[in-house]
């Protein structure tokens, strides 16, 4: 959530940007409900104040009647007060949570994702001598997606992957694994790129593909109309990404700032309800309801955020550019940001078959957005204490990536010629 003071500082920038973003806050209760809790706040402190007080004043003694009936009128008072800040706080927390991240300044101001903006784009589209197919029909002909089979036994949008499919999404998995945990790599980009980092490589994780209601809506990534399934009988909902259990991992603790970057590349099982989604889409393994996904989440100082959002990104490029797939460099403008994020970056990798590029990566920065709602927080070597900034990025959502990689590497005779990247990874095997 935003800090409140500096929306009290800044109430017409926040409801416009708010706006930009596609909410429509109303600040001026916020701020009025925000004094009227700070003076209930302040009139329990002096009743507690009190009541200390008065018990002080009759300790080893028998108090007198007027001294019990004074005490019984501060404690009503009290009570009082203090359910009817209970109430203020809720109304408080509930209309500070409305309020969106600002964007940066540098964000393009959009009232749809029409409106954002190709930054750049790298890479040669294959050209073919046949009509390209789509890869739910390489899917179908190879035997490497069984979407009739699955639909039979979990509905619709879920699939079997099958035979070499699997074996190149592992081989997906160990060359991410592999360049993220690679410092001399990091260290390149960094140095490439022209950013103050430390080069430390990320720490591979598997995190839990469940959570908790309270950390979920901390982390501001809870959307339970659209995208989250809830387990019934618990309190617990399935992780739509793997940053959901990652970016909550330090809630509620204070990190030395010589422990910083913490950097992760989390592999999970996804789950989206993708309400909403028609056409194309459900075709094939671009949209379904369980995904695997790759993704990066970095813990950082406010001052070296942005820097890392910037890392974020180039290592996003390099892997795309080591598949060897064209794409998009996408600037979101700020209705398509998303609600806790101050900036995003999309690639959009080629598709023949669609003749179109389509989103295979996102990449988000949050300032100090969730962090101050997980309360997770760095201690200074001076020991001041402060939120630490959060980023999360896509490495590889692994259906989509190999959907690209079955379209654009595709064969006249229905193969799939393996990108020379990950050809160690599954034996030198140079097609599926």
């Amino acid at each position: 959530m935003l800090d409140i003071q500096y929306i009290k500082q800044n109430p017409d920038k926040v409801a416009e940007r708010s706006l930009q973003k596609g909410y429509k806050v109303d600040i001026a209760t916020l701020l009025k409900v925000d004094d009227k809790r700070r003076q209930l706040l302040s009139e329990i402190d002096g009743l507690r104040r009190q009541r200390n007080s008065a018990t002080e004043s009759i300790k080893g003694r028998r108090p007198s009647e007027e001294e019990l009936t004074q005490g019984r009128v501060i404690k009503d008072q009290l009570a009082s007060k203090e359910s009817e800040y209970r109430q203020i706080e809720e109304d408080f927390i509930i209309r500070l949570k409305s309020v969106p991240n600002m964007p940066l300044d540098d964000v393009p101001v959009g009232l749809t994702e029409d409106e954002n903006q190709v930054a750049k784009t790298v890479g040669d589209k294959p050209e073919f001598a046949f009509e390209p197919l789509s890869h739910h029909v390489l899917g179908e002909k190879r035997d490497f997606i069984d979407k009739i089979r699955a639909a039979k036994i979990s509905g619709s949008r879920f699939a079997y992957l099958k035979n070499d499919l699997v074996k190149l999404q592992f081989a997906l998995i160990s060359f991410v694994i592999g360049t993220l945990t690679n410092p001399e790599v990091i260290a390149k980009l960094i140095k490439d790129n022209g950013l103050k980092l430390d080069p430390r490589p990320f720490i591979p994780i598997l995190p839990p593909a469940m959570l908790r209601t309270a950390p979920y809506q901390a982390s501001a990534r809870l959307n339970a109309e659209e995208v989250t399934y809830k387990i019934e009988q618990d309190d617990l909902w399935l992780n739509a990404s793997a940053e959901h259990t990652l970016c909550t991992m330090y809630m509620d603790e204070i990190i030395p700032e010589d422990q910083l970057p913490l950097r992760f590349i989390g592999y999970s099982t996804s789950f989206r309800r993708e309400a909403g989604t028609y056409g194309k889409d459900v075709e094939g393994i671009l949209r379904m309801h369980q995904f695997d996904k790759l993704e990066m989440e970095v813990l950082s100082s406010p001052e070296t955020g942005l820097d890392e959002h910037k890392l974020a990104v180039a290592i996003q490029e390099h892997l795309v550019n080591a598949l060897g797939l064209p794409y998009q460099l996408i600037r979101k403008c700020t209705a398509d940001i998303g609600k806790p994020n101050a900036t995003g970056i999309d690639i959009n990798t080629w598709f023949p078959s669609q003749n179109t590029y389509r989103e295979t990566h996102t990449a988000d920065y949050m300032t100090d957005y969730q962090s101050r709602d997980l309360k997770i927080r760095l201690k200074r070597t001076d020991a001041n204490v402060e939120f630490i900034h959060t980023n999360d990025a896509t490495a590889f959502a692994l259906g989509r990536i190999m959907a690209a990689i079955m379209e654009n590497y595709q064969t006249a005779d229905g193969h799939v010629i393996v990108p020379d990247v990950l050809r160690s990874y599954m034996g030198n095997q140079e097609q599926i």
